[in-house]
């Protein structure tokens, strides 16, 4: 696939993949993408997932037609993009490594890959030039690595993004982009927001007319689209007006109560109202939702006098992932000593620019005429502007 004349991709998918990092569902798989760049000098930008080396090398060999590449740039050190360079050295040994100081650390720490002598330690401001086109390193730590670079091409205008920009998804599934990119975003990059903001602040001095992320498709329309949403996520602001409500429910009591919340939001002309059962639902899914929306609101169960266990997990998601900025409610269950809402707050009392909701839900078992007046009262708060 020709992503300009000289930038030809390279990369792989791969559908046998169940959970990425260990814990994300990819129903559509996964995208390892690689790109070569081809001039008078030919250099190979990143690699693939171990288990996809031969089927990369031969896509590389493919794309060359007997020429062989002389650079290869490493941008991530994550063995989803570094694990084929033992096999890309042994295939091309006079291929040159071109990566960061910090990656070469983590090189020999993955991988006990031995390229002390065929190595390139570029930094913040090198350039490496294959004839026409030459590559502008970007160093970008902590997006979301501390040995990150990203690369402009200066002739084609391309901006090798790393994970920048990078969705869930192979690249032979249709797939809406800003659903699945704004999960990746979230679960995998979201606690770094002011790196991404000092990424992007460097961008914007770019001529960029097309992106090549390390996941997820290439870019090259409405750029500004996606810019702008990396631009929200990454300054904590506001992308849809609605309201999330992330719940658990052991006897279905405290879920009579949710459902209940949700018309009356809906009733009051609350443009969007999302609904996640805690226990059943995907909590990459859930987390995404509460960094997308203004609005979240928290109900579970007093259980060993504190939350019960997965709203115990998804409070803690948010605030290790940097949650901020939002309007937070709370509805609590309790049939004697009711302490949920005492617990959810505290966990959440560490997060920026958090404001609580001066309405609150107490439960005492199961709903009922107060409880109706409580959730009316909630409701009005969080649909005032």
């Amino acid at each position: 696939m020709n992503i300009t004349r000289d930038i030809v991709y390279v990369g792989v998918n791969d559908h046998d993949i169940d959970l990425f990092e260990g814990q994300y569902v990819v129903p559509d798989g996964m995208a390892y993408n690689s790109y070569t760049v081809v001039d008078d000098k030919i250099a190979v930008m990143d690699t693939v997932d171990s288990r996809f080396a031969d089927e990369w090398l031969g896509n590389i060999r493919s794309v060359l037609g007997g020429r062989e590449p002389d650079y290869l740039v490493v941008q991530h050190m994550e063995p989803d993009h570094s694990g084929g360079i033992a096999a890309f050295l042994e295939a091309f040994p006079k291929a040159t490594v071109v990566s960061s100081a910090k990656a070469f650390s983590m090189m020999t720490a993955f991988f006990g890959v031995p390229c002390d002598d065929r190595k390139l330690v570029v930094a913040e401001g090198s350039k490496l030039e294959l004839g026409r086109h030459v590559l502008n390193f970007i160093a970008a730590p902590m997006v979301h690595w501390p040995e990150v670079m990203v690369t402009y091409d200066s002739a084609d205008k391309a901006l090798f993004s790393a994970d920048g920009f990078g969705k869930f998804g192979a690249l032979d599934v249709d797939q809406d982009w800003a659903c699945e990119a704004r999960r990746y975003y979230f679960g995998i990059v979201g606690k770094f927001g002011p790196q991404v903001q000092a990424l992007l602040k460097k961008a914007a001095g770019l001529d960029i007319a097309v992106i090549c992320p390390l996941h997820g498709p290439v870019l090259k329309e409405n750029l500004g689209q996606y810019i702008g949403l990396y631009d929200t996520w990454s300054s904590y602001g506001v992308e849809s007006d609605g309201v999330v409500i992330a719940y658990t429910s052991v006897y279905g009591n405290t879920r009579r109560a949710v459902l209940r919340l949700a018309e009356m939001l809906e009733a009051k002309g609350c443009p969007k109202v999302v609904v996640h059962d805690l226990v059943r639902t995907d909590l990459a899914e859930a987390l995404e939702d509460a960094f997308r929306y203004g609005k979240l609101v928290l109900a579970t169960t007093t259980y060993n006098a504190g939350m019960f266990p997965f709203m115990n997990d998804f409070t803690t998601r948010l605030v290790e992932h940097g949650y901020r900025n939002r309007l937070v409610g709370f509805v609590e269950n309790g049939s004697w000593a009711p302490m949920a809402a005492k617990a959810m707050r505290a966990k959440l009392e560490s997060c920026k620019d958090i404001r609580f909701a001066d309405n609150a839900v107490k439960i005492l078992s199961a709903p009922n005429a107060e409880t109706e007046e409580q959730l009316l009262a909630l409701a009005e708060e969080m649909c005032a502007k």
